[in-house]
């Protein structure tokens, strides 16, 4: 957690909660420089700070500077001193990053001490291609569909596929911090991977695979029941296992004709439950199918009476409190009458939106840089299969990122564009599996330059548009191998 140049008590309390908010790594570490310019007296102000450190739960402090060097024996924790930033690095050098396994590290410095240069020893350099997030447009896009809603409407979250191309047990902790009522994943796997990493709200999941339920009861998930072979399954695994009142999810299919019990079933499905101790019913919900289309409103519309109607008709039947929701991001925007007990937010909390919001911000840049240049003659064809022409010879720059990591290969051939120095670039020939070429005759630019594949929401739709496909595609896409950063 980068949050340099920003060195006061007040920021440091702010950035202490951050760090201990983060559940990935048991072990936490801070590198704090010297405080400046404050008109404290030093000794006492030092004191303040190692109060504040010995009462964190900090693993290791790191303390940086002749100022606070002179004061080591007020910190209780592992601790380490340096008089500067180079003897630090030259530290961490010489002992190869032994000093360093399986933490969360904060780095809070003066501006004077260049705290950069150590974040650039710390950060694995793996690819040069990496996905830059912003967690504060992500919670602000979080307030604001909060802020839409009743104040007792409950908020679900989808964190399914890695977070939309985001990041997993990132963004589940941000929001887990921030105080979201449920998360929702795709797969068992995916809810493991939260609880691992120290996820402990509600989760459910939306498809689990029947042979995975022992795990989806070890790990505390909930599972989405949609028909009643997975209903009979489920409870008599729970039978066996002596468990009552687990909670599950009813799915009802209102219209989609996706996943889901139908009106139809709704009689049996009632007496089985009714029947069936083992389980209990956490939330009843259903999917609206085109609530961002206009066009499809007397459908969608036609949805929502109906899973009020039904889902009313199960609740009647029990007497404890059942959660009913039904709105997704385009939804919540354009249905509120129909809140219900609980909302989904998905691609709204990345900032797209079905009624163009310019409250939403985006939260994602995809960047590169120019690993090489080339001058290229007339006759020279450019990737695989020679497709890449440019009528009078130029200069193109390669780019290390290719299909692999997500870079659609349907954007090659002059369909697709980086930019460069505020300058669009046309991709030139085929997009290979790790690299790409563009063609940047005319223009000033150097190896190691920085590319931007996309950097606003915008760039994220006109490459959608160009692809026939919507934003969610180009998002989910963005390989796990790219590097993904996180800015607070």
């Amino acid at each position: 957690i980068n949050d340099s140049y920003n060195s006061d008590l007040v920021s440091l309390n702010i950035a202490l909660d951050f760090l201990n908010s983060q559940k990935k790594h048991k072990d936490k570490t801070i590198v704090l420089s010297d405080i400046l310019q404050t008109n404290q007296n030093e000794e006492e102000l030092y004191k303040n700070i190692a109060n504040i450190i010995n009462n964190k739960d900090i693993t290791k402090f790191i303390g940086i500077g002749k100022a606070i060097s002179k004061y080591k024996e007020l910190f209780n924790t592992e601790k380490h001193f340096f008089d500067t930033t180079e003897d630090f690095k030259k530290s961490i050098l010489d002992m190869n990053f032994k000093n360093f396994k399986n933490e969360t590290i904060l780095l809070k410095g003066a501006r004077e001490f260049e705290f950069e240069k150590i974040s650039d020893i710390l950060q694995k350099k793996i690819h040069e291609t990496v996905l830059e997030i912003d967690l504060e447009s992500i919670i602000s896009n979080y307030n604001h569909f909060r802020s839409l809603l009743n104040k007792k409407t409950k908020l679900m979250v989808m964190v399914k596929a890695f977070s939309y191309g985001s990041g997993s047990y990132e963004i589940a902790n941000l929001l887990q911090f921030h105080g979201v009522d449920y998360l929702a994943v795709a797969y068992i796997d995916e809810g493991i991977e939260l609880r691992n990493a120290g996820i402990t709200i509600p989760i459910m999941v939306m498809n689990p695979k029947i042979e995975h339920y022992n795990l989806l009861i070890d790990y505390k998930l909930e599972p989405e029941l949609y028909n009643f072979r997975t209903l009979d399954l489920f409870s008599k695994l729970l039978k066996d296992k002596n468990i009552l009142e687990y909670p599950i999810h009813l799915k009802l299919d209102t219209g989609m004709k996706r996943l889901g019990f139908v009106k139809e079933e709704i009689e049996d499905l009632i007496y089985k439950l009714e029947q069936n101790k083992t389980i209990k019913i956490k939330s009843i919900f259903s999917h609206l199918s085109a609530s961002e289309d206009k066009e499809s409103d007397e459908f969608t519309k036609k949805q929502l009476v109906n899973f009020e109607r039904i889902s009313s008709k199960i609740m009647e039947r029990f007497n404890y409190p059942i959660i009913r929701h039904i709105l997704n991001s385009a939804g919540i925007e354009r249905f509120l009458d129909y809140q219900f007990d609980m909302v989904r937010l998905g691609i709204g909390l990345y900032g797209f939106s079905s009624i163009e919001n310019k409250e939403l911000e985006g939260v994602s840049k995809l960047i590169s840089t120019i690993s090489q240049i080339k001058n290229i003659n007339k006759n020279d064809r450019i990737g695989y299969n020679r497709k890449g022409v440019l009528d009078n010879g130029s200069k193109i720059a390669i780019i290390p990122i290719g299909y692999a990591d997500g870079l659609n290969r349907g954007l090659g051939n002059g369909i697709g564009s980086l930019y460069i120095n505020n300058n669009e670039v046309p991709i030139i020939g085929n997009i290979s599996m790790d690299m790409c070429a563009v063609d940047i005759t005319g223009l000033d630019v150097n190896e190691g330059d920085e590319v931007i594949i996309f950097k606003t929401n915008q760039h994220i739709k006109t490459m959608a548009k160009k692809l026939n496909t919507i934003p969610y595609e180009i998002m989910t896409n963005i390989s796990q191998r790219v590097k993904r950063v996180y800015f607070q």
